[in-house]
Order: structure tokens, then sequence, then C-alpha cells
């Protein structure tokens, strides 16, 4: 119900009715004036209550009248009246019907009623109401009323003083309530006029309003009254007290700063009054010193501090600094100056605490502090006021743990509460972890060197809940708690970090969000205020030593965990504010002072003491900084920066191992270490990027920390723990087992944590691990202690977490892993470099870049280089890495490496010999991998690289087999290379084109091997050359499996070249080999190899160096001749055919010649080959032929291939060689045959230097070991003549035939050697010619052929061929010698073991002669036949073995010699004839005779064992040769010469006589005569006798004196056996006189016959008369007991019978 409604008034108007009635009734006896007012007030009130529509106006109106009574009612000062009276005037005020004039005159009586000392209560209430209702009350009037209330404070009454004290602070604040009011309501109404300066004048206040002006005087008089002057306005004050005057000053600048600050007349009054008075109080807290002042209990003010002024000017002081410090810059200087004196350890104890009551009250106020600092700290010649706050701070808490505090109970290290009262609250530490208290409840507190003080619970966070600055009652100083100080002092501390920390941040939030949002509006905006970050930098400068000196000390002698926490986070904030305001020096300040926390005492970590001096600019700030903390004095007492102590009493919870390279006894980790070691853990998380440099404090001491508690890495770099290698030096408490799993997970959350880090940041935490690696890798020199892997592990995972910005930190990352980590001789710590290398690189792979790396290729390469640069290192573990870690790479990201493969097969490729088996192996698993799989998805650039690498597996001798295996990759890349011939030589001739355009431009020619050939044919050229190196391997087996592979490659997929790209393959590749070859075998050892390794045996012809290069080259130069052959046409059109073909030939010759049977042979082979090449073939057949010809090679190569290769579409090959053949220009023209001959005149000269060379027997003697060629070379040698000779014939002159003919004498001379006899030679009986000598007649025979078919002038040669012939038939009599050496006859070789056996040469010689005959019976008319003397050269030979007869080697010699010469002469004979005027055969006839006597009268016997068969069989020859005589020669005795003919006869003579053979036995007597012979002899003799074509007077002279010479020796015959006959008697004569008499009688008979077949006219008169002189002789004879005698007798006397009538002719000349 409001006052003003129409109910309220009318109970109004009522109520005071009822109060004036009561009045009127108390006044009736005694006091009737008051009565009478009382009743005429009713009226009144009635009257106005009738008249009046608004009845509180007009009361107010006239409120003196109606007032009036009540005030008459007081002055009886009757109690009853009284009250009565003001309660009545109260209700009045309340409805506020009360004027001016009628509060006036209330006052005044109130006035007097408090001098009677009435009342005295409800006075005070009334003037309360009076005030607080309305504002009619100015100037005097309300001047009074306050009067009255301090009177009434000072009474005897107690319960009055505190009502008057209350009601007084009520109507002071009244007072300014009203101004305040008022302000508002003129508030823009007009403008105040500026106060006039200077003003001394104190009542001037014309410019102020009424409420403002009473104001005004009231705070004016209240500084008068404390500064005990009298006061202005308050007229009538009696007594005040100074107490009372600051608690209503105080309260009056608490309540209503902005008066003082809106008003400058209230300002003024601040600056003159108040500092000055306040200034004045303080001074005997200043002066007093404790211990010296008066010993005296006199409470003189001057003397010594009071303690309620001193709280109450403190209480003044904290206001004006939290409100008017604007105002008040100077004053506030010096108070906060008095302030940080009253800390002084020489003030007393409440001082001291109420100070630092008043100190708190600061710091928790950051905007304040900072005003500070911009005020004073900032200024130049200013008093650094925060500063020395802070530092007073910090010197305060030193001093509690140094001077024992005097006067207070003693601090003596007595734990578990001191002289703590329960009043103050302390609040009880929580239970202790389980130390060494056992059960006992221990208080939290700090404890330092013997010094223990309990920590209390002295406010909230953030507020400063001021004990003893409350203490308003007390007028003794309080005792204080122990521990109260430090425990305010702490709070305040803390507050003051968490203030000035949270607000700078806030700032700079603000501004950073400022700034981004002003980016985003107009970029180019201009930086902010740079005022601002200038005071946050000062702030922290000035505070900082001071903060850390406390807090270090603190942290040390801290005994509690929430104690020790909040210590921590102070300094944690610290640090990460400076690091946020880039001040380096403070923020690795608070970091080292955490990172000395957290490792045991007296822990010898350098990087914390020297504070990481790394270079001299950060030198200076250190020493600055270690200055200032080190030995900071404050106000003369020095500041240590404190280490810890080691007489903590802490609990400790881990024993380990120190990190250092001199091994020492163990260390300890207390609980608090492991708290510390979880800030330092929080710092580096939350706060990472403002670390910078310190990350190396940091790191260093978790390092240290974790190698401590025996933390291992793990996959990942991830911390795990594991037992310390040392052993049991490592002793962890259950308490920290449980703690380790969750530092485990910080520390890794720590660096996962770094990719929130910006970049500068990042790179300050990875150098700052790479130099923690660098000083671990010092430690771990030279001594095999287990390294320390924590940088190293974590580099790894910084790295791990960092992907997606690899590369700003890969190269300082991986440069220090390769460099350093990975070259470390410690095999654990080169171990984890390489794993945390080869880790990055994988994870760096396969991880998903924004671009992803395909398109991205400059990212690729910059991650796989570390892993080529990894093949610098020399250890085999990390390379062991290295090649895992590409295998795994292959495995997972095989199919996208592009760019990378050249980088990646590098490094596969990076072995050694000296590396070790299981390395190479491995290297080559991945070259297998990338073989087989991954050859389609790289770039062909690369393709020669993967030959290049395939090669080198094949070269390094550590392993065999894989030497072997890559061959066979190498054979596979060729296939691969052949099926996609088209899409290579596509790319690669986009990338030469690419490369082409670079070289130009730089003006250099392109640097590529075999640069002007296609890319495409470099790349099989480079697959070639490869080969080629490892065709001359030392190990025989990978050169043969090399060999093998490169003649198979260039026969399968050769056709793929481009024609001069074939030159390079003839001259770089093939020669260039076969130079190798030759040179290697035949500098190779003999000495012969022991069978390797025991179980091997090596073939004794592969048991030396030598024998196995022989196989090599032998393998080299068949596959060479294999491809000349083969490829020929495509070879034929290279300029230098015939250059290559020169030197093909001299390879083949020089292998020939070469002193080992394999090779030699082999190099026959080769020619043989190179032999059998067609002319080539022409352009129209050329394409089928080719194909044809590829076919097979290819069928070949498939089958090499192996399992698992694809088959070659070989369809597509035919189009293929057309498409290539197809473009070429350089083809002859059709019918246009190349010509040849040069080439294969060049064969021939190279067959004859091979011929000569190797027939040439050896010169020196007997003793010297010589080499012989073998019998298969010299067969296949000469098999080569006949095919070479086709190609020559046209130009094969007789120079030539002498020269092959003296190679065919030379070849079939060379005996064998005995060893191999039994395979080569037949046995002796056969006669079979041996292969070699069959080749030697087949050469001939071809030339012969020739000859028959070839022109005329060919025929020149015949003789020639005859002459060579009829030397070999020579050798079945006396056979060839080769040079001096000593061979055995093949019969005796079996036992006689001679080292050489010549060869059975008579077959050969025989069938020669067959050759001869065979011939000449061709040939006998040819001129040049005829001119050569052939037919005697003929002669001539036969003559030898048919003169030897039985002495012959063979008997078949002579028997072949003899029908050989009937043959020819048979044939010669005639045409001798026809010449014989030409004379060209004179020299014939003598040689024949000869022939014939040396022949039928042999100087050699036949052998003992010759049966009668052969006899006569043989004799039958020689009847068989004078048949011819008779038959050929005499019928035509005029063409020949008279000599001739004469030896005949007298050689038939001969034989018809002298045909006995005196060795005979009895028995075979009458058959070893030649009876058969001598008769025909003799027939022939008498036939040619008788024969009347006797041209010349001579010849019949001889044939007659021939007759006579018979007829006498038959008659001595007779006469000497008829008388032997009679004187032997019954005794037979010998067998040969019986058979000479047999024979005798047998020629008788014959010549009988001839006689009587003769013309009578041509048998002289002479030979008549001797036959018939004969008869009486024969008669004699018949006596003869001999039958055979007898019988042959009878044979002779028969023929007489003719004579037995006379003859017919008459007696001519008279001759008797």
């Amino acid at each position: 119900m409001s006052p003003s409604s129409p109910e309220a008034v009318k109970k109004l108007v009522e109520n005071m009715q009822a109060d004036l009635r009561s009045l009127s009734m108390e006044c009736k006896k005694k006091f009737p004036p008051v009565k009478e007012a009382a009743e005429s007030g009713i009226v009144k009130i009635k009257t106005i209550a009738a008249r009046n529509t608004d009845i509180l106006a007009a009361l107010k109106e006239n409120s003196s009248e109606v007032v009036q009574p009540f005030l008459m009612g007081c002055g009886t000062k009757e109690p009853k009246i009284t009250q009565l009276c003001l309660a009545a005037i109260q209700r009045l005020m309340s409805h506020e019907v009360v004027s001016e004039a009628a509060a006036g005159n209330i006052i005044n009586m109130l006035w007097q009623l408090m001098e009677n000392g009435l009342e005295e209560l409800k006075l005070l209430q009334t003037v309360l109401v009076l005030l607080t209702t309305n504002t009619i009350v100015h100037d005097e009037v309300l001047s009074k009323a306050i009067v009255l209330c301090f009177r009434l404070h000072f009474t005897k009454d107690n319960i009055t003083n505190n009502t008057a004290a209350a009601t007084v602070r009520q109507v002071v604040t009244v007072v300014f309530e009203r101004m305040v009011a008022e302000d508002e309501r003129f508030k823009g109404l007009m403008e105040e006029p500026p106060a006039v300066q200077g003003n001394s004048n104190r009542r001037s206040v014309s410019t102020l309003r009424p409420s403002a002006k009473d104001a005004y005087m009231l705070f004016q008089d209240l500084c008068q009254l404390v500064n005990a002057d009298a006061p202005y306005w308050l007229v009538g004050m009696t007594e005040m007290t100074r107490t009372f005057g600051l608690e209503l000053l105080e309260s009056v600048l608490n309540d209503f700063p902005e008066v003082f600050l809106q008003h400058q007349e209230f300002s003024f009054l601040l600056k003159e009054r108040v500092c000055p008075l306040v200034i004045k109080l303080f001074s005997p807290n200043i002066k007093f010193r404790q211990g010296c002042g008066s010993s005296s209990s006199s409470p003189a003010p001057v003397e010594k501090p009071y303690f309620p002024i001193c709280m109450r000017l403190l209480r003044v002081v904290s206001v004006l600094i939290k409100h008017f410090y604007s105002l008040l810059v100077t004053e506030c200087e010096i108070f906060l100056s008095l302030l940080v004196k009253f800390l002084d350890g020489e003030k007393p104890q409440w001082l001291r605490a109420v100070a630092v009551e008043s100190v708190h009250r600061l710091c928790v106020q950051p905007h304040l502090l900072r005003s500070f600092c911009q005020s004073y700290d900032m200024k130049q010649h200013s008093t650094k006021v925060f500063r020395d706050i802070v530092n007073a701070l910090g010197s305060f808490i030193q001093s509690l743990f140094i001077l024992p505090s005097a006067g207070n109970s003693s601090s003596s290290s007595t734990p578990a509460g001191g002289s703590v009262s329960a009043s103050q609250g302390s609040a009880q530490g929580g239970p202790g972890s389980g130390g060494a208290g056992g059960g006992l409840i221990t208080q939290a507190a700090f404890e330092y060197r013997g010094t223990w003080i309990p920590l209390m619970n002295v406010s909230v966070q953030g507020s400063a809940k001021a004990t003893y600055l409350e203490m308003l009652d007390k007028v003794e100083p309080p005792s204080i708690p122990e521990g109260y100080a430090m425990s305010v002092a702490f709070s305040a501390l803390l507050d003051l970090v968490r203030g000035i920390t949270s607000m700078i941040e806030r700032e700079i939030s603000k501004q950073e969000q400022e700034a981004a949002m002003r980016e985003e509006a107009e970029p180019a905006s201009p930086p902010q205020d740079p005022m601002a970050h200038e005071v946050w930098e000062e702030m922290v400068n000035a505070c900082w030593c001071g903060l850390l000196a406390a807090l270090s000390l603190l942290l040390d002698a801290s005994t509690d965990e929430s104690a020790t926490e909040n210590i921590l986070k102070a300094e944690l904030s610290m640090a990460s504010l400076c690091g946020r305001l880039g001040l380096v020096t403070p923020r690795d300040a608070f970091i080292t002072a955490i990172c000395k926390a957290s490792l045991p005492p007296h822990y010898a970590l350098t990087i914390l003491s020297t504070a990481n001096l790394s270079n001299k600019d950060r030198f200076d700030e250190q020493r600055s900084f270690s200055l200032c903390i080190s030995v900071y004095s404050i106000q003369g007492q020095s500041v240590q920066m404190v280490s810890p102590s080691s007489e903590s009493h802490q609990q400790v919870v881990a024993v380990g191992q120190p990190l250092t390279a001199q091994p020492q006894g163990t260390v300890v980790l207390t609980a608090k270490n492991i708290q510390c070691m979880r800030t330092l853990l929080n710092l580096a998380h939350c706060h990472g990027a403002y670390l910078g440099t310190s990350w190396q404090l940091v790191l260093a001491t978790l390092q240290h920390l974790v190698w401590i508690l025996g933390l291992k890495p793990s996959v990942g770099g991830v911390l795990k723990p594991g037992r310390a290698v040392e052993g049991p030096s490592t002793v962890l408490t259950t308490a920290v087992m449980t703690d380790l799993p969750v530092i485990s997970n910080i520390l890794s959350k720590l660096f996962e944590s770094s990719q929130y880090l910006d970049d500068v940041s990042l790179h300050h935490l990875i150098n700052a691990l790479c130099s923690l690696s660098m000083e671990a890798m010092e430690m771990a020199y030279g001594n095999n202690k287990e390294p320390s892997l924590f940088a190293v592990a974590k580099l790894l995972e910084t790295g791990l977490v960092n992907m997606d910005r690899i590369e700003i930190l890969w190269r300082p990352l991986t440069a220090h892993l390769l460099e350093k980590v990975c070259q470390h001789p410690n095999a654990r710590m080169r171990e984890w470099g390489a794993e945390a290398i080869t880790s990055l690189i994988k994870a760096g792979l396969s991880f998903k870049h924004e671009p992803p790396l395909s398109k991205n290729q400059r990212l690729q390469l910059l991650l796989l280089n570390p892993l080529k640069e990894l093949s610098n290192v020399l250890h085999a573990d990390i390379r062991q890495k290295q090649l895992e870690c590409v295998l795994q790479i292959l495995q997972n990201q095989g199919d996208s490496l592009g760019p990378g493969w050249p980088l990646v097969l590098g490094v596969i490729g990076a072995i050694r010999n000296d590396q070790g088996e299981s390395l190479i192996r491995t290297a080559f698993q991945c070259l297998q991998l990338v073989v087989t799989d991954f050859l389609p998805t790289m770039p062909c650039m690369c393709l020669q690289i993967v030959v290049d690498v395939a090669g080198s597996f094949g070269l390094q001798n550590q392993e065999l087999n894989i030497s072997l295996t890559s061959i066979g990759l190498l054979w596979n890349i060729s296939d691969y290379f052949f099926q996609r011939g088209e899409a290579i030589t596509e790319e690669l001739e986009r990338e030469e084109a690419v490369l082409l355009k670079q070289a130009q431009d730089k003006g250099e020619p392109l640097n590529r091997p075999f640069h002007p050939a296609p890319p495409f044919d470099c790349l099989w050229l480079c697959l070639y050359a490869k080969l080629g190196e490892l065709c001359v391997d030392p190990r025989p087996a990978v050169r043969k499996s090399a060999g093998q592979t490169m003649f198979s490659t260039i026969a399968a997929h050769g056709t793929l070249l481009q024609p001069p790209t074939w030159n390079i393959v003839v001259w770089k590749v093939l020669f260039h080999l076969l130079d190798c070859v030759r040179k290697s075998s035949s500098t190779a050892d003999k000495e012969k190899i022991e069978s390797g390794g025991g179980n091997i045996l090596i073939h004794h012809s592969r048991d030396t160096a030598e024998k196995q290069w022989a196989e090599t080259w032998v393998l080299t130069l068949a596959g060479v001749a294999r491809i000349f052959n083969t490829r020929r046409y495509l070879l034929q059109q290279l300029g230098d055919f015939f250059k290559a073909w020169e030197v093909l030939l001299d390879h083949i010759q020089s292998a020939a010649l070469s002193k080992n049977n394999e090779v030699s042979l082999a190099a026959l082979k080769s020619f043989q080959e190179i032999l059998q090449l067609v002319t080539p073939i022409k352009d129209t057949d050329k394409l089928d032929a080719l194909a044809m010809d590829v076919s097979p090679v290819l069928m070949e190569s498939l089958q090499v291939s192996g399992p698992g290769r694809p088959l070659v579409r070989s369809d597509s090959l035919a189009e293929r060689l057309a498409q290539r053949y197809g473009a070429q220009a350089s083809l002859p023209p059709p019918g246009e045959e190349l010509d040849d001959s040069a080439l294969w005149w060049s064969a021939w000269n190279t067959w004859y230097r091979i011929g000569t060379e190797c027939t040439r027997p050896p010169s020196g003697g007997a003793d010297k070991l010589v080499f012989v060629p073998s019998q298969p070379f010299l067969t296949a040698l000469i098999q080569i003549f006949p095919a070479l000779y086709q190609h020559i014939a046209g130009g094969f002159s007789m120079e030539d035939l002498k020269k092959l003919g003296v190679i065919l004498y030379g070849a079939v001379s060379v005996p064998i050697s005995s060893d191999t006899s039994p395979f080569i030679l037949p046995s002796y009986t056969e006669a079979v010619l041996t292969s070699l000598q069959e080749a030697v007649l087949t050469a001939l025979d071809v030339l012969q052929k020739a000859i028959c078919v070839g022109s005329e002038n060919l025929q020149v040669m015949y003789p020639a061929i005859f002459e060579q012939l009829l030397l070999f038939v020579e050798f079945s009599c006396k056979p060839p010698q080769y040079g001096k050496m000593e061979t055995k006859h093949v019969a005796n070789a079996k036992y006689n073991q001679a080292e050489w056996v010549a060869l059975n040469y008579v077959p050969f010689a025989e069938r020669s002669l067959e050759v001869v005959v065979d011939l000449y019976h061709k040939t006998a008319c040819h001129k040049a036949v005829i001119n050569e003397k052939v037919l005697q050269n003929i002669i001539k030979t036969l003559r030898i073995p048919l003169g030897l007869k039985y002495a012959c080697p063979a008997e078949s010699t002579w028997k072949l010699a003899v029908s050989s010469l009937l043959k020819v002469l048979s044939i010669g004979l005639p045409v001798a004839r026809q010449q014989a005027s030409s004379g060209k055969f004179d020299t014939m006839w003598p040689e024949l005779a000869n022939a014939f006597e040396d022949f039928l009268f042999t100087k050699s016997t036949p052998p003992d064992n010759l049966s009668i068969q052969e006899f006569q069989r043989n004799e039958a020859v020689d009847v068989e040769v004078v048949q011819l005589i008779s038959t050929e020669i005499l019928p035509f005795a005029n063409f020949i010469p008279k000599e001739f003919v004469g030896r005949i006869m007298s050689m038939l003579n001969k034989g018809s006589i002298h045909s006995q053979s005196s060795s005979f036995t009895e028995a075979e007597m009458d058959i070893r005569m030649r009876e058969e012979f001598s008769k025909v002899c003799f027939e022939t003799l008498l036939q040619f006798s008788f024969s009347n074509k006797v041209s010349t007077p001579q010849e019949g002279y001889i044939s007659r004196m021939a007759l006579s010479v018979l007829l006498q020796r038959a008659q001595d015959v007779l006469r000497r056996y008829v008388e032997d006959q009679r004187l032997s008697g019954r005794c037979p004569l010998p067998r040969q006189q019986v058979t000479e008499i047999i024979f005798v009688l047998k020629a008788i008979s014959t010549l009988m016959d001839s006689l009587k077949k003769t013309q009578p006219e041509n048998v002289d008169v002479n030979v008549w008369a001797q036959v018939i002189a004969l008869y009486p002789t024969l008669v004699e004879c018949i006596t003869c007991s001999s039958p055979e005698v007898s019988s042959a007798l009878k044979d002779a006397l028969g023929p007489f019978k003719d004579f037995m009538q006379p003859p017919v002719s008459k007696v001519q000349n008279g001759e008797s």
C-alpha cells in the first residue's frame, strides 16, 4: 500500500488524531499548555483533511503547526510523553509531510534531548528516519543532526555508543547517496564550470549543488577530525577517535569512488587532505624497528606503531590504491613503497601480517598491478614499484625461512599443528601419501633446512579474505599463528601469478581475434598498438625474478601435494606467458626451475646449470639471467636460487641409474619429482608452441627422468616401461609403477600434440631433440653402456605425427639421423637411428598427402632421399634395416613409386662385396620383387637402372646362386623388353625428346650411354653390356650362364634393334667381350684347383683356371660366330662388315692356335659355322626368310626362359619385322648380289695361317714340352677346306694349291699322343683311315672335281694334285717325320709307352694310290699331265714299294702298287707311244725299266711263314707283269727307246733262267722256283725273239744272243744232271737240282712250241742247230729215276717228232 494512496492518507490522519488525543490525555494534569496545543492540533488536522483534496501536501505546508504539539511534548522531558511524541514525529517523517522549517525545529528539539541525555536510542532512530526519508535537511541543520549522532557515540552507554556509531555510518552514507542522486538528476542539464584551481579557501564551495556541498563539508571535517584539527562544519563536536574517523573515511572512499573521480573539489580533498594525513599517521610504523623501540609501556603513539590505527590506515590505503590510483599516482607510489617496507623482517609480526594481507589485496587485482607497471616501472626515473612488491613478497617468504620469527611461538620443527588456534580454521593437510609417518596425519607445510612452517587455508583462490585487517574491535595487536603470514604470502603469490597471466592471456587472445577480424576486413591494416605488448613485457620482466626466487624456494620446501601442484601451476603459467610474449630468458628460467625440481637433488645435468649457453648473444642474456636469479638482492637480503635440498622429507618412489657417460651410483626420485615431471609434460603438451629454444631444457630433463625410470622406446618411438639393461639398479615402487603407463602415455601425447605446433615451434622441438640426441651419442662413445634412445625415439614420434607437413621438418630430422645416429659406433643407437629413419620413410610414403605423392614428385623424392643416403653408411646392420625397408616399401607402395624408382633401385644396387651374404640376399629379394612385379609400373627411364642393378648382383662374389639367379633376371628383363617393345619405345622417345631439348637449351650434348642409338636400342645395349661384363666374371659358372643368356637374348630379340645399333653390338659388345675373354684365357693360371669344399668334385677337364676359361672362350666364340651366321643379312648392311669379319677371323685364328685342344677345336667349329653362310637373299624373298630365320631361334629362346614366362606372341613378330625392315632404305636393289669374295679370301688366308701354324713341326729338341695339335682339331681344320673352297674356287691359283698341299702334308704328319691313340687309331690289323686322312683326301677330291669341271686354265693344277697324292703314297713305305720328335710305331706302343705314336699310314697311302690311279685314268691325256711327266712320277713313286716288295710295312702295299702300276701303264703307255716323238716321255722309260727290275727281281726275301698258296698267288702277279710287257711294250718296240727294249729283253732272259731261290726247302722247291714265271718269261722272250717285226738288226741280235745263251745253259744243266744221276746211284738228287732239271726240260718244250709257231724264216739257222744238238742229251736223261723229271722229259721229247723229216728249204748260202 503506497503512502500516497487514499487509504494510507486516511489512516495517517486517523493515527495523528489518535496520537494527539493520547498526548492531551497524558498532559492533562501536569502540562496544560501541551494539552491545549494537542487539542488545537486535532482541530487543525480535521480542518486540513476536510478542506483539501491533496491532504499530504497541505499537511506538509502546515507541518510546523502540526509538529508543534509533539515538540512541546518532548520538551516536558517526561520519558513516556517523549517516547510518544518521538513516535508520532517519526510517523510524520515517514510520510514525508515535514517541511524544512519543521525539520529544523525537530533537530533543535532532539539536540536538547541529547544534551539532557534522554531517550538516546530513540533520538538516533529519529535522526536516521528524518535523514533517510527525505532530502529537506541541509547545511547547518544537517551538520547539527550529524554532530548529534557523533555526540551520542561517545556516551557512557555501550549500546548507545554502538548504535550511534552505526547511525553515523549510515548518515554519512546517506549524505553521499544524496549527492549521487543529485548528480543523476542534473546529468546532462548543464556543464559544470571548471573548478577554481589552487583554491585555498576551504569553504569556497559555491560551485557545488546543495547535496554535494553537504557531502564536501562532511568529508572535509572528517579529515580535520582524524588529523585532530577543529571541524569547519560539524560545529559542536566534543570528542572524536582516529580509529572511527579512519573507518568512516574508508567507507566513504570505498563506497562512493565516483564522487571523488567526477568532482574536482573532492579530488582536491583527496590529494590535499587525505593523502598527507595517511602519510603522517604512518610515520611511527615507518620509523619503528623491532628491538630498538622504547621498552616502556606508555602508549605513546609517536613512538610505537599502534595496531588499530595502522591496520585502518592500511585499509584506507588499500581503498585509495584500488579506486583512486589514477588520481593519486605519486601518492600511491609512496603508499606502495611503505607497504613494501612494512614487510620488512625488523617490523613487528602483526605489522608484517597486516601488510602481507594488504599486499594480497593488491595481488588479486591484476589490472591495478598493470597500472602500477605502466605508471612506475615503465617510467624512466620512477621507483620500480611493481617489481618491488613482488620482490618484497619473495624476500618476505624467504625471510620466514631464514629468520626465526621473534616474539612468536618458536619456529621449532614440531609438525602437526604448531600453535595454530582452531578459530583460525587452519586447513589440516590431507592424508600424506603414506610416507615416513605411517598412520600419522601430516599437515600441509613447508620445510626448508630445518625450518618447518605449516600451511593454512587462508582464503579462497582469487579473493583476499583478510583476517587481521578485519579485526576492527581489537586494540592490542593479536598474536599471529605460525604459518599464517607464510600462507597469506603464498596465496598472494599464487593469485598474483594467476591474475597477471590470465589477464594478459585474455588480452593477447582478444588482440589476436581483433587482428584476425581486421585481416579479413582489410588485409593491409596497420598492426595493433604496440603499447599493450610493452606493458605486458614490462610486467613480466619486473616480476619474474622475484616470483621465481620465491616459487622455487617454496617448491623445494613444499611437503604437500596440492601446494606443490599450485606452485608448479604458477611456474608453468609464467613459463607459458613468457613464451607467448617471446621473453626467452624468463621463460627458460621458469622452465629450468621446473626441470631442476623434476630431477633428483644435486643431479648433474649440464644443460640446466650452464643454462644452455649455445651461442654468444644468448650468452649475455643468460649471464644477466643467472645473476638475476642466483644472487638477487632484495633490500639487503640475499635471495639464493634454491637448489633442491636433499633433506626434504619426501617419499621416495623410484631408484635408478643416472644418465651419465661414467657409471655412477644410483639416484632417487621422489613423489614430488614425479609430480614436477608431470607438470613438465603438461607444459610441453599444452604450451609447446611457446617453448622455442627451451625445448632443449624440457626434453633433456625428460630424457633423464625417462632413463632413471627405465622407460625404453618401442615401435613408433613410444616409450614403454622396460627393464634397464644394466640389471637390477632400477627399483620402482608400486605407486610409481601404476604411474608409469600414464607418464608414458602423456609423453606420447606430448609428441602427438606437436602436430598442433606452428612451423617455427616445431623446428625448435626438432632442433632440441637433435641436440639431445647429439649429447646422448657423445655419451655413448667409447663404452658399451646402453645409450639413451629418448631423443631418437621422440624424433621418430614427432616425425610420424607431423606427416601432413613433413616437408618442413624432413631435412633437419633425417640429416641428423643419417649423419649422426646411423653412423654411431654403438649398435643399439645405430639400430634405433635406422629404425627411426626407415619408419619415417615408410610412414611418409603411405601417408595420404594433399596433393597425393603421385602429383607431388618433389616431396616423394625428398622422402626417399634419406633411404638412398643410408647406402653411404658402412655398418651392415644399418644396411640390413635399409633393405628391409625397401622390401616393405615395394610390397606396400611399389605401384606408386613413380619418379622415386631411381632412388629405390639405387639403394638396392648399392651392394658391395664386403657387405656379407645376408645383406646381399635381402637386397636381391628386393630386386626379384621389382623384376617380377613392377617392371610395367615403373617409368621406362628406370629400366636401364634395373639392368645395371641386376648386373651388379651378378658381379658380386659373395653368393654364387644370387649371381646365377640375377642372370636369369636379366633374361626375364629382356623378355619384358621384347613383349612391351612398342610401349617402351614410345615412352622412351618422349623422354628423350624432353632431355634433348633440355640439353640443347643448356648448350650441352646429351649425356646418355650409347647416345646416337635410339633410346630403346640403348636399353638393349645396356643389357648386352651388362651381360658382357658377366661373361668375364672370375667364376666359371657365372661366365657360362651369362654367355648362354647373352647369346640367346641377342638371337631371340636382336631383330628389334635398328640396323645402325648392330654396329655397336658387334664392336662394343661382342668383339669387346671376345677381346676380354681371349686376354683372360691367355693369362689364366695353370695351377690345378683343389676340389672346392671337399664334396664338390671338379672334373679333370676343368681343374685349372685355364681350362675353365677355355670353356668360356669356346662358348663366347661360338656365340659370336652364330650371330654372324644368323644375322649376316643385317650385319652386311653395316659399312664395316668386312672389318668386323676380319676381326672375327682373327679371333677364330687366335683361338684355333691356342694351346688348348678344346678351344682350338671349338674355334674351328665356329669357323665352319660362319662358312656355311649363304649369300644374302634378294629383297623379295627376304621377309619370309627372315621370319623363317627367326622362328627356330625364338622357339629355342622360349625353352630357355624357364617356368612362368609368358610365350612370345610370335604372330606379331613377323609384323614387327615387316615394319622394321620395310622402313630400311639401305637394302640392295633386287638382283644385285653383295660381293662376298673378299670375305672368303679373308677366310682362306685365316685358314691358311691356322693350318701353317698348327702343322709346323716343333723346332726344339725332344726334351722340350711340345704342344701337338689333336687329331680332331686337324680333322676339323681340313674339313673346313671344302666348304671354303666353294667360295674361292674362282680365284684359286697354283700358288694357293701349293699352300694347301703344305698344310695337308703337315696335318697328316702329326703324331698322336699315346693316351688318346686307342680312340683314334684303328687296331693295326684293320686297314681303316682316320678321319683326318679321310678329310685330307676329301679336300683333294673336292679340288680335282672342281678342276675337272673347271676351265682349261684350272687343269694345270692336275700335276700338283698328283704330286701331293704321290707324297702320301710314299708314306706307305716311309712314314713322315714330325720335327725331331721320336715316335714309336703303333705296334710297339702298347708295351713301350712312348709319348707319341705315329699313325698307321698304310691304308692312307693305299687309298691315295687308288685316287692317283683313278685320277690318272681320267686325266692321262691332259696336256699338263703329259707335260709335267706325271706318269714318270707315278712310276717313280711306285718303284719304292715295288722294290721293297716283301720288305714293305704292309703286304697289301706292294700288291696294290703292282696292280696300280698295271692300271696306270695300261692307260699311260698308249699316251706315251703317241707322244713318243715329242720326247716328253723319254725320261720315263728308264724309270719304268728300273721299276720292273726292282720288282721282278726283288732283293727282299719272302717271309718264312708264307704259304704255298700265297706264293703261287704272288707268282701269278709276277706273271701278270710279264704279260703286260708282252702285250703293251714289246709289240710296239719300234716306238720305244732301244735301250729300254734291251733292258726288258735281258730281264726276260734273266727271268727265264735265274729264278731259283736258294732258300727253299727240298719239298717246296718245285713251287718256289717260280716255274710259271720262268716259263712266261721264256715264252715272251721267245715270242719276241721270233717276231717278224724286228725293225733293227740290233734287236734281232739281242734275241738271238738270248736264245743261244738259253740253249747253251740247257745243255749244261742236262749234262750235269745225267752225271750226278749216275754218280748218286740209289740216292735221290737234291731237290734244287731236280727242280732245275725239270725247269730246263720245260723251257725246252716251251722253246720247241715257240719255234713251231714262228715263221721258219724268222728263226736263225744256228738256233735250229743248237736245238737239234740237245736231242742226244735229252735221250741220255731217260734213265732218271725221278717221276717228275720223267714226265717233263716226255713233254720235252715230244715236239722233236717235227724234226724227224728233213726241212723243205734248201741250204742257203752254202752254210752248213
